[in-house]
């Protein structure tokens, strides 16, 4: 992302806890800053990508935070994945201090990224928004950068798409396992799916690589529960049914307590695969030895 800012023509100063990224970013046409707080002195948008709500609260209003370094009428956008309230409370502290905020968590991974066509989902002022939208350009697909609705909406949409993504992995392997279990092909089960009613983007773009044994490493099993247990709570805090999505996080829950924090996207169906005693892999299932 950096690099694209670069590459796009913008002058960007870059900071991150790893200190060894630096020659990185500088072979990538940027400067670096010792500290966050030093990148975005006198700069006119900041632009923060974390891990989770902790880093941004500790990045942005810890000790040496950004947002007591920003000028006024600078714009901060937060491209990680947030928990709506977290961000909603900072988004506050920002506004107070005359500082313009945009939450635009991304979808797409580190491909998207890398390419500049990540997917943008987008809370707070729209006028706001069409700003900072040539910015926004050099790292989105223009066509997939959505305003969802007010600071905080962006985020909530994120978790959204991430409960959904994360339920149609356990339900694809739920079924493939009963499929193996059966004896079926499973890449014949595949094509079949993906023609069918039942089919989804996981089925599409995400099966084959779980077929090829792909636990999705870009990502921390701890960071899928995290997600899920904030978007099960804001689901209890309005009411809102969520037996499904408790089951999943419940799901997901229990592969952290086999595996620990690890990288892995889909080690919840793992855990799944090791329950059953099969493996969800190309081709037919091989007869036992």
């Amino acid at each position: 992302m950096c690099a694209n800012l670069a590459a796009a023509g913008y002058d960007v100063t870059a900071s991150d806890a790893r200190a060894e990224l630096e020659a990185a970013v500088r072979q990538r046409g940027a400067r670096w800053a010792g500290t966050s707080a030093e990148a975005a002195a006198g700069a006119d948008i900041v632009i923060t990508m974390l891990p989770g709500p902790r880093e941004v609260h500790d990045v942005m209003a810890g000790p040496g935070g950004v947002l007591a370094a920003m000028r006024a009428a600078a714009t901060w956008i937060d491209m990680s994945s947030n928990a709506p309230a977290a961000g909603r409370a900072l988004a506050g502290q920002a506004r107070a201090r005359g500082i313009g905020v945009l939450d635009a968590p991304v979808g797409g991974g580190v491909p998207a990224a890398e390419a500049g066509t990540l997917q943008l989902f987008v809370g707070g002022d729209r006028a706001l928004l069409e700003r900072c939208r040539p910015v926004l350009e050099a790292l989105a697909d223009p066509r997939r950068i959505a305003h969802i609705g007010a600071n905080g909406a962006g985020y909530t949409a994120k978790l959204l798409v991430n409960l959904l993504w994360f339920g149609q992995a356990v339900a694809t392997a739920e079924a493939l396992l009963i499929a193996r279990g059966a004896g079926i092909d499973l890449d014949v089960l595949r094509q079949a799916l993906a023609a069918s009613a039942a089919s989804s983007d996981f089925i599409r773009n995400d099966l084959g690589a779980l077929l090829d044994g792909d636990y999705l490493t870009s990502f921390g099993l701890d960071r899928c529960c995290e997600e899920l247990v904030t978007v099960a709570a804001l689901a209890r805090e309005l009411q809102v049914p969520c037996e499904l999505t408790q089951l999943v996080e419940r799901t997901y829950q229990r592969a952290l307590r086999h595996y620990g924090p690890v990288d892995g996207e889909l080690l919840a169906v793992a855990l799944l695969e090791e329950e059953a005693g099969l493996r969800l892999r190309h081709g037919p299932a091989r007869p036992p030895p």
